[in-house]
């Protein structure tokens, strides 16, 4: 027997700064926190501009030990958590035990932790951190969250490169429909901004080295970010059991696999993850409001994307505002889909389309309706967000709103 999937609580961390309301008031506003990098050893790059999440001091967050065994990309994990579970309300004793799940996705895992060690062994270092396998693998995370609030159900990361966080919010979804859990725990985080990473970006031609313009007719490439995004979900029994209300159904998933190139993407592949999205949730094309654009800023992807969505929404497509965020805090790889997750079900619970930033010149092969200014979502019945990966892995999540 199926149950409905309720949204009780979201977190966030972002360039945008440490919650999901900064995350919404700056992608509300159109305000863009992408600005110059600074790492070790970024004289060594030719693009060095990213959308980091500034002023995070971990120390404020974990204890002494806690420090020692994890990368930062678990720190924005438990952040962005913490801040989930108070947003839902749940207490420390419903949220532990077996009938809960921690599932987060990531495109990469500890690479801070990973440059770090390497850079210090080919140095000559021969003392390296001891804990650097366990701060890199890309489970650490979800261990990470599930140590600390004593979840001892399912566990585990999702990798599927920037299909990460929407994959694991989407099985989560699925866990939790079909019984299997009560609750879970889903997302993604990510903090891939290092010298070494960037330079590997920098030779497949996708970074900009100035701007991130998704469906401009100049765009010239996507902008790294980093980042975690975290969300409650659970099955409407448990959710009314502790007296709780949902934000949002999680009603919708689809996933699929192109199976036909690592890096270039394809029109019928992403097109088909919004077809089986719509028919989870049991929704028409006309019941979605507003769409959450993968929308890299990328010559193929933007192409890709835009013939993709008008294939299933066809002529209701000029009438569907559609935005991207990446403009806004980057492309935060497998953590982006759960990030931008976020900001889809703000739009849901606001009724507001969030801007559409940085379209100097339209180009005629994204013909999509994407507003320069905040547009009010008129008795929008659903919203859907898309996240389309290297490797040709497609995910889609739609969210409904509570009646």
């Amino acid at each position: 027997m199926q149950t409905r999937v309720a949204i009780t609580g979201f977190g966030a961390i972002s360039a945008a700064g440490i919650g999901a309301d900064k995350l919404w008031g700056a992608a509300k506003t159109g305000t863009s926190q992408i600005g110059p990098l600074d790492v070790p050893r970024a004289d060594l790059l030719r693009v060095k501009i990213a959308a980091a999440v500034k002023d995070f001091v971990a120390e404020e967050h974990l204890s002494k030990e806690e420090l020692q065994r994890t990368d930062r990309f678990s720190h924005f994990a438990h952040v962005a958590t913490a801040e989930a579970i108070r947003h839902s309300g749940i207490t420390s004793q419903d949220l532990a035990g077996p009938r809960s799940a921690v599932i987060i996705g990531t495109g990469i895992g500890g690479l801070t932790s990973m440059d770090e060690s390497y850079v210090q062994f080919f140095a000559g270092e021969r003392r390296l951190n001891p804990f650097t396998i366990p701060k890199v693998m890309p489970s650490a995370a979800a261990s990470h969250v599930s140590i600390v609030n004593q979840i001892t159900g399912p566990c585990f990361a999702i990798s599927s490169a920037c299909s990460s966080g929407t994959q694991a919010i989407g099985l989560g979804m699925q866990m939790v429909r079909h019984g299997l859990v009560d609750r879970a725990v889903v997302g993604g985080s990510e903090a891939a901004l290092t010298a070494a990473s960037m330079k590997s970006w920098e030779l497949i031609r996708v970074l900009s080295p100035d701007k991130c313009r998704p469906f401009s007719k100049d765009r010239n490439g996507l902008v790294l970010g980093e980042g975690a995004g975290i969300f409650i979900i659970e099955s409407e029994a448990a959710m009314y059991a502790r007296g709780a209300t949902p934000l949002a159904w999680l009603s919708g998933y689809g996933t699929t696999s192109d199976a036909k190139d690592i890096i270039q993407p394809d029109v019928d592949g992403a097109a088909r993850a919004m077809q089986l999205a719509l028919e989870d949730a049991g929704l028409d094309p006309g019941d979605i409001g507003y769409i959450n654009a993968h929308g890299t800023g990328t010559i193929l992807n933007d192409i890709n994307e835009t013939a993709a969505i008008r294939k299933i929404f066809g002529q209701q497509t000029a009438a569907i505002p559609v935005s991207s965020i990446k403009q806004v805090i980057g492309h935060a790889l497998g953590a982006s889909g759960a990030l931008e997750f976020v900001v889809t079900v703000q739009s849901l619970l606001e009724k507001l389309c969030p801007p559409h930033i940085n379209l100097t010149e339209r180009d005629p092969k994204c013909d999509l309706y994407l507003p320069a200014e905040c547009v009010e979502l008129a008795a929008s019945k659903a919203v859907l967000c898309n996240s389309f990966a290297f490797g040709g892995i497609n995910a889609t999540l739609i969210a409904k709103a509570v009646d």
